[in-house]
């Protein structure tokens, strides 16, 4: 009988809204957590971090509009937050959010956060390879973008291959193991009763969205916020790898004019949201669009 059952014979019911950045996940949510006395478990893996939020499109309070979010803002950016230490959190908050007799609505588009959590997966429990990791970390980023693949084409597919950080503990678990990133999580039985909501557009459109939301970044103070970050912590992997930052900082050190800056982060962003769906797509069990755009009261 799993640990998280909500009672003897059931488990935990949770509403998962899942699908690629812009795609309108965090208001339909909030709107259905209005609607249902729901709470939102954030499911993105840049949100955990304090003060990277223009760049990451976090939900300011305002637009939380009092629903209660949970996973946001949790740890500073020089600490190196795992799915492992995600899954650990998010189970603890999904319990407590199910005893108050309200419905855990899991919201993100970071794939492996989700499926680990939800699909309970169980991680590869390997200790860090120090000699590996120093010989690696000297490479650039389509070098191990280019080892990985050959190592596991699949799974490279739903690294970004600027995120050197992923990539390494990816080449990690793969020669350590032997086997593919996908064979070596060990799948088990899931603790809840999940709905899955898939939101997205066409592809015009949500390109659109997302050229539209790089626009809004900027207005809001994207540059101002990537100095301060810069000014605050250095140049910390979460900051120079993360999209709409690392993009900025290129502006920043006279590498190329804020308009290719710009065009750049949103080339970025559209890849990024194309290897989301490629990852959600794989799940048979998400009903896609089901739901207009806001909820009909």
């Amino acid at each position: 009988m799993s640990k998280l059952s909500s009672t003897i014979n059931s488990k935990i019911k949770v509403i998962a809204v899942v699908g690629p950045t812009a795609s309108g996940k965090t208001a339909y949510s909030i709107d259905l957590a209005k609607q249902i006395d729901g709470e939102i478990v954030s499911a993105d893996s840049r949100y955990v971090y304090k003060g990277l939020d223009i760049g990451t499109a976090k939900p300011t309070l305002e637009e939380q509009d009092g629903v209660p979010h949970h996973m946001i803002d949790i740890v500073n950016p020089e600490f190196e937050y795992s799915v492992g230490i995600y899954k650990s959190e998010a189970e603890k908050i999904i319990r407590q959010i199910s005893s108050r007799g309200k419905t855990p609505i899991i919201t993100g588009g970071t794939g492996l956060y989700i499926d680990i959590l939800l699909k309970n997966y169980e991680l590869p429990k390997i200790a860090p390879n120090r000699e590996l990791r120093d010989d690696l970390y000297n490479r650039s980023s389509e070098e191990l973008f280019g080892i990985l693949t050959k190592l596991d084409n699949v799974g490279a597919q739903s690294i970004d291959k600027n995120d050197k950080k992923k990539i390494i503990r990816a080449i990690e678990i793969i020669k350590t193991t032997g086997q593919t990133l996908k064979d070596s999580r060990g799948i088990q039985e899931s603790n809840y009763e999940i709905e899955w909501i898939g939101k997205n557009f066409d592809r015009k459109t949500l390109y659109e969205r997302i050229d539209k939301r790089v626009d809004i970044m900027v207005d809001m103070g994207l540059i101002e916020e990537t100095k301060d970050l810069l000014e605050k912590h250095g140049r910390i992997p979460n900051l120079i790898n993360t999209i709409g930052y690392r993009e900025i900082i290129s502006y920043l050190d006279n590498q190329q004019p804020l308009e290719e800056a710009l065009n750049l982060l949103k080339q970025n962003t559209r890849n990024y949201a194309k290897r989301q769906l490629t990852w959600f797509r794989r799940n048979q069990d998400i009903k896609w669009d089901i739901y207009p755009e806001k909820l009909k009261k």
